[in-house]
Formats: C-alpha cells, structure tokens, sequence
C-alpha cells in the first residue's frame, strides 16, 4: 500500500472504513507509532456514521496527553484491498484517524523520503 507524506513529515496511508451497512469512505490516517497497542483510533464523532458495535467501554490507556479513556469497538476496515475485522479505539479529542504500529507486527514499513517512497 502506498502512502504520502504530510508537510511535517508525517506518514499517511489511505483506508476504507466500512459502516454497518455496508456503506464505505476513504479517509487519510496517519501512522502513529507511539500507538503501540491498537490499530486504529478515530474520534468519537466519527462512529456516528459508521455505527459499530461497541466491544468494551471505557477503557483506560496512557496516552501522550495523560491517561484517557477509550469504547472499543468492532470496526470493519479495507487496508491495501484487504478488508478486516479490527477493534477500533474510539475517544474525544482524536484530531485524526491513526493507525497504530500493530500493523507493524504484519506489514513491512519501506520509508525513504528523499526518493519519496512510502510504503506499507
């Protein structure tokens, strides 16, 4: 999968996330590899419309801004033409979709800016 570089360096990759109804949107979500334990984690706001199924509420993680709590829920998701089931961090103040670094554990990262190569 093919990613771009944001103006500060940051790496994004496009994903598809899949509603209950089967309904899709492609969004940009940005790698963050201080999140060490999840696969993905959007805002609160944006479940709204994808209505997935909470797993676990209020979880409690250390964060960069301090402990928080997360819902977990069961988010269906297209990444690279695969289309998976993944628990979804869901909390307030997430500025963007983030994808973890458990990714890490099954895809291989190729980083090379000055040849502009992104690649999950």
């Amino acid at each position: 999968m093919l990613g771009k570089f944001g103006d500060n360096g940051e790496l994004f990759f496009e994903i598809e996330l899949v509603t209950v109804t089967g309904e899709k949107f492609l969004v940009d979500a940005l790698l963050d590899t201080g999140f060490t334990t999840g696969w993905l984690a959007i805002n609160s706001q944006d479940l709204e419309a994808l209505q997935w199924p909470l797993v676990a509420p209020d979880i409690e993680m250390q964060t960069a801004r301090g402990n928080e709590f997360f819902n977990i829920h069961q988010g269906l998701i297209i990444i690279d033409g695969e289309q998976m089931t993944i628990p979804v961090h869901v909390g307030e103040e997430i500025p963007e979709f983030l994808i973890g670094s458990q990714w890490l554990e099954i895809m291989e990262l190729t980083v090379n800016k000055s040849e502009d190569i992104l690649k999950l």
